[in-house]
C-alpha cells in the first residue's frame, strides 16, 4: 500500500461524508459574463463558455498537445479530488494509452516508484478516447478514483478477476454523481456523467480536450531508420509475430502464429490487436 494509506478509519469517515455530500449546485453569479453556447447536455440545457476571448479570437492554450493534455487530466484529477474525497486521494500516474474496449483503467499495485521505494498507482485513460465531451472523459477519471478510494479503504469492488463491478463500487460511484447501469459481463460498469457532474464541469469550466489518438492498425516505426524491420524506402516488411492484449487488465503476449489463449487472472481471451 502507499504510505500514508493506513489509516481506514480516516477513509471511512470520508466515505460516510461521501454518502451524505449534497449534489454540487454550481452559482456562478459572482463570476464575470463570457460568450456562451447553448449545448444539451444530460438532461438539461447548460450554459458553456467558448473558446473565444473579449477579441473574438481563439483561445491560443487549446487542448491540442499531449503535454498540455496530461497536465489537464491532473488538474481534473485535484479538482475532483477535492470535490468528492476531500482531497484525501495522493495524486497516482495518470496516463494516456490504448486501452481495446475499455475508457480507462485504475492498477491494484503500486504500478511506478520512483528510485525503486515510493510506491505509486496508475489511473489510465483511453487514448482513442480523450476527444469525448469533457463530461464524459471527467465520468471515466471519476470511475476509476471510485476504485482508487475503495482500494484504499480495503473495499473490494470487483470480483471475477477483478472485471464484475458490485454492489459497493455502484454505491460508491453513484455517491460521486456517476450514472451507474449495469452490465451482463462486467457488472455495475456502465458509466455516464449526471447533470451534478455536468454542472460541476460548467463551474469549473472545463474545456474539451481535441487531441485524440487513431487506434487502427497501419505500418509503425519501430527502433530507429527502418519500419517495422523492412529497409529504408522499401516496403516494410510485415511482422512475423501477432500481439494479443487481455481486453480488460492489458496484459499482452506475442506469438508466431494464430492462438486462442486466455488471461487467468481475469477469465477473458486475448484479443488479436497486431
Amino acid at each position: 500500500c502507499l504510505s500514508g494509506f493506513h489509516q481506514t478509519e480516516h477513509f471511512q469517515a470520508v466515505l460516510n461524508r461521501i454518502r451524505k455530500a449534497p449534489c454540487l449546485n454550481a452559482d456562478q453569479s459572482h463570476r464575470q459574463e463570457t460568450q456562451t453556447q447553448t449545448v444539451r447536455r444530460g438532461q438539461g440545457n447548460y450554459n458553456l463558455p467558448s473558446l473565444q476571448n473579449q477579441e473574438g479570437e481563439k483561445d491560443m492554450k487549446q487542448l491540442t498537445t499531449y503535454n498540455r493534455a496530461a497536465a489537464y487530466l491532473n488538474t481534473i484529477f485535484d479538482l475532483l479530488n477535492e470535490r468528492y474525497f476531500e482531497s484525501a486521494l495522493s495524486r497516482p500516474i495518470i496516463t494516456i494509452q490504448s486501452t481495446p474496449k475499455a475508457y480507462g483503467h485504475y492498477t491494484l499495485y503500486d504500478a511506478w516508484s520512483v528510485d525503486g521505494e515510493k510506491g505509486m498507482r496508475e489511473i489510465n485513460i483511453g487514448a482513442g478516447t480523450l476527444s469525448r465531451p469533457i463530461e464524459n472523459v471527467v465520468a471515466t477519471l471519476l470511475h476509476e478514483m471510485v476504485h482508487y478510494f475503495n482500494d484504499m479503504c480495503g473495499v473490494k469492488d470487483c470480483s471475477r478477476g477483478n472485471t464484475y463491478h458490485n454492489r459497493k463500487f455502484k454505491e460508491l460511484a453513484e455517491a460521486c454523481d456517476l450514472l451507474i447501469e449495469h452490465h451482463a459481463t462486467y457488472g455495475w460498469s456502465i458509466t455516464a456523467p449526471s447533470d451534478a457532474l455536468v454542472e460541476f464541469c460548467i463551474f469549473h469550466e472545463l474545456r474539451e480536450i481535441r487531441l485524440c489518438r487513431n487506434d487502427i492498425v497501419v505500418p509503425r516505426i519501430s527502433g530507429t531508420g527502418t519500419h517495422d524491420g523492412g529497409f529504408a524506402g522499401g516496403t516494410p516488411k510485415k511482422s512475423s509475430t501477432r500481439k494479443y492484449i487481455c481486453p480488460c487488465c492489458g496484459m499482452s503476449v506475442r506469438a508466431t502464429r494464430a492462438v486462442n489463449v486466455a488471461c487467468m487472472d481475469c477469465d477473458e481471451q486475448l484479443v488479436l490487436v497486431a
